[in-house]
């Protein structure tokens, strides 16, 4: 029972790990209707710059840098959409979905080579949040990890009361739902697809930023976890945030119990995405528009 438990917390604080990063795809893709193909590379461009936040101001403790990294990434992410994804929704663009996926895929290789040429192709790792690990009980845990997990925790509880409760959320929501409807009542669709973009960016940064300390980080760190956050979207229904959420909880649960079970641990570690993926596949037989997805109108 005690191991049984293990493997419980395990998933549960590597699955809120995952949301934090999925629910950002997630906003993205229900504003703008666009795949965001450089989103690993945000999580990878928020590792560096935590590492970076904290050389350039010495004493700052990491988790005061966390934020810091989210707003740097999250305006890089408004001007990115605001000056190259724009043009799109403005009917400037001849092919918009061959475009977002071409410009979106173009962010992503520079943002590699980028970090490639300036910090090269070996790992880096910024400085633990604290020590040692916390028991809790049935397992101890890596203080880094866990702490990631519970500032992951309080973002995502953040980010839906203000999807909920909040202006600015219900005039995302509008948007999601119907552009040409929110416009009537005075919501600009072109501004809530950057305030969605940078949301998106800033949320994938700070997973990196909060994850950096214990997987390190290297120009192509963002691949595995930008995967992982495609299969929870589509997994949840594209475009759900309740189904991102679920979604990230059931692959870190089955991912933890299919390696801590697996008679092999060596080999099951090596497997722990394919797992993921065979509950991804089983769930779209018998549902294919995801657990909380919805009939197009």
């Amino acid at each position: 029972m005690e191991y049984f438990l293990s493997m419980c917390v395990i998933g549960l604080i590597m699955g809120i790990i995952y949301a934090l990063m999925a629910l950002g795809l997630t906003l993205i893709f229900s504003i703008l209707h666009v795949v965001n193909f450089a989103h690993g590379e945000f999580y990878m461009l928020g590792g560096y710059l935590m590492i970076e936040v904290l050389k350039q101001l010495v004493g700052l403790h990491p988790l005061a840098a966390v934020p810091i990294v989210g707003v740097l990434v999250g305006l890089l992410g408004w001007a990115f959409e605001r000056f190259l994804l724009r043009p799109m929704h403005q009917g400037k663009i001849e092919r918009p979905g061959e475009y977002a996926v071409l410009i979106t895929f173009g962010l992503s290789f520079f943002l590699i080579n980028l970090a490639l040429a300036i910090f090269g192709p070996l790992p880096h790792r910024p400085p633990a949040f604290f020590e040692g690990s916390v028991d809790l009980g049935v397992i101890k845990v890596a203080s880094d990890r866990l702490t990631a997990s519970l500032v992951a925790l309080v973002l995502l509880l953040g980010l839906l009361l203000l999807i909920q409760r909040t202006w600015l959320g219900k005039a995302l929501r509008a948007v999601s739902q119907d552009k040409e409807a929110a416009a009537v009542v005075g919501i600009n669709p072109l501004v809530m697809n950057s305030v969605a973009f940078a949301l998106g960016a800033g949320l994938a940064a700070v997973s990196g930023a909060l994850l950096a300390s214990t997987f390190s980080v290297e120009p192509t760190v963002g691949a595995g976890p930008s995967t992982r956050s495609y299969v929870i979207v589509v997994l949840g229904g594209m475009g759900s945030v309740p189904g991102s959420i679920v979604g990230s909880l059931l692959i870190g649960l089955v991912e933890s119990f299919a390696v801590g079970y697996f008679p092999d641990p060596s080999r099951g570690l090596a497997y722990r995405s394919v797992f993921g993926l065979i509950i991804f596949a089983l769930v779209l037989l018998l549902r294919p528009r995801g657990l909380f997805g919805r009939k197009e109108a």
